[in-house]
């Protein structure tokens, strides 16, 4: 847990409240946590599902882990340590977006399972949704779009989530997504299904 540095700070209440924001938009906040291995289709996606929210007329943000390393991030490399941090931050911030009424798709490896739980425990019951993209080793260094695993396999990448660092697998994630066998429309689909039968839209 990151120590609070800073003194004489004092929580301030905003007139407008969670509920009246998720009224106005018409939908619940809430903050959907893609996760899984490099390449297994996290951002694809949740980039798939934001547009199809976006039709409905669902407001909506997107945070993707390279894009957030290359702004509120860039001061992150990918120790254990480092990924801690990269997740708390975007923790911090998917949670102020919730608060504002916004359903946020996130899309990041975060691998380990405390700093998963960390985010979920900063929000109420309901409002993080952990979206485990299943999709085996085999498959994510098949398609390698970066060429990431290779350069891993190479040595040239030191600390890689899969091949020499641990992807810790969700245990109780609200969604699995078959990644091995089922195209991106159609597991997409799946997580407009669930927002629609657990009330969030």
């Amino acid at each position: 847990m990151t120590e609070q540095k800073a003194t004489n700070v004092t929580w301030h209440e905003n007139l407008v409240s969670t509920e009246d924001r998720c009224k106005l938009a018409g939908h619940k906040g809430a903050v959907l946590w893609f996760t899984g291995l490099s390449a297994c289709g996290k951002s694809t996606i949740a980039n798939e599902v934001d547009f199809k929210l976006h039709s409905l007329g669902k407001r909506t943000s997107v945070l993707d882990g390279d894009n957030v390393r290359m702004g509120l991030n860039k001061n992150l490399g990918f120790s254990a340590e480092d990924r801690a941090e990269n997740i708390r931050r975007i923790g911090e911030v998917s949670k102020l977006f919730a608060n504002a009424g916004l359903i946020t798709t996130t899309a990041f490896i975060s691998p380990y399972r405390a700093d998963r739980d960390a985010v979920r425990a900063l929000l109420p019951e309901g409002q993080f949704i952990e979206i485990y993209v299943n999709a085996s080793l085999e498959t994510c260094e098949a398609r390698d779009p970066k060429g990431l695993y290779k350069k891993a396999r190479a040595g040239e990448i030191k600390g890689f989530t899969g091949i020499d660092d641990p992807y810790e697998a969700p245990e109780n994630a609200e969604l699995v997504l078959d990644a091995d066998n089922k195209g991106i429309e159609e597991l997409a689909d799946e997580v407009i299904a669930y927002l629609e039968s657990n009330g969030v839209i």
